[in-house]
């Protein structure tokens, strides 16, 4: 059994997906398969994925299922992974030719059952790294301390234990295609650190159809996906305050959004919420004014 599992949620990206595919063909290391989860694509994709399967370059498994949006693609992915380790490489992002060797030879050296995978970094398509680096003087943290201790930002690639991402499925809500995938993650913080590697694994283009592109109408449309989303954080054992309140003028927003008379019996933080509310309505407000002609 090979050990690492790229997985790739997709949906309509028949058009430049071909850039991944062709990065996965030149990787050293072949120790690894691809899935590719197809979230409902309308165009071509499966007869190109199917070419591809035909001319026997990469080990390929493809998965079609109705469209869930990307974190129901996650759920499908983690459901079908049987390797050790798993990275998901987006569907409009490649991976530097060496970076499934960098990914497994870091595994061979330094992993254990003690952490829950390890995390390295993404770049643009030119080289430049995305936000800042790791530190170079800490070999282990949460993602959540990378981020709001250690001053980390930008996104950065994440490889788990696939065993332990099986744990926390994401809920799905009928009408919805949204959940943040950041849930997963910091439940595993609660548990577990991740090993940091300054590697580049993953290089990245931020499309216009991407999810980060549209993230306002994404609070829009996803309500209760949200809303799940900010009270999970809030309950965190770990977050101080301010990241707290954060969470609560969106739990805010978003409860106002979906018009849910329950919000503050359903909070984990009632006082906060409370305290919350005027600024939650503010933003509620901001996004519905932005997003309207185009909801």
């Amino acid at each position: 059994m090979r050990t690492l599992t790229v997985f790739t949620p997709t949906y309509n990206r028949a058009y430049c997906l071909h850039v991944l595919y062709e990065s996965l063909a030149r990787q050293s290391n072949a120790d690894f398969e691809w899935l590719i989860i197809d979230d409902g694509s309308t165009d071509n994709t499966s007869e190109i994925v199917e070419r591809w399967m035909q001319e026997n370059l990469v080990s390929i498994r493809y998965y079609r299922q109705q469209n869930q949006g990307m974190h129901g693609a996650h759920n499908s992915a983690y459901e079908h992974i049987k390797t050790e380790l798993n990275v998901c490489i987006d569907s409009d992002d490649y991976m530097p030719d060496d970076a499934v060797e960098k990914i497994i030879s870091f595994w061979r050296q330094h992993g254990s059952d003690k952490v829950s995978g390890f995390i390295g970094l993404d770049s643009y398509f030119n080289g430049e790294i995305i936000g800042t680096r790791l530190p170079e003087d800490v070999k282990t943290a949460t993602l959540f301390d990378l981020y709001y201790k250690y001053g980390v930002t930008g996104d950065k690639k994440l490889v788990y234990r696939t065993a332990l991402m099986k744990e926390y499925p994401y809920p799905l809500f009928e009408g919805e295609n949204y959940v943040g995938l950041a849930y997963k993650y910091y439940m595993l913080d609660i548990h577990y650190e991740l090993l940091i590697m300054n590697e580049v694994l993953c290089c990245v283009e931020y499309l216009p159809d991407g999810s980060t592109r549209n993230m306002l109408k994404q609070y829009r449309r996803n309500p209760k996906g949200f809303a799940f989303y900010r009270v999970e954080l809030m309950k965190l054992p770990f977050a101080g305050v301010p990241f707290k309140i954060r969470q609560s003028i969106h739990y805010v927003s978003s409860s106002l959004i979906m018009r849910n008379k329950r919000m503050l019996r359903e909070t984990p933080e009632k006082l906060l919420t409370l305290l919350t509310l005027f600024p939650g309505f503010a933003l509620y407000l901001y996004i519905m004014s932005k997003t309207k002609t185009s909801s």
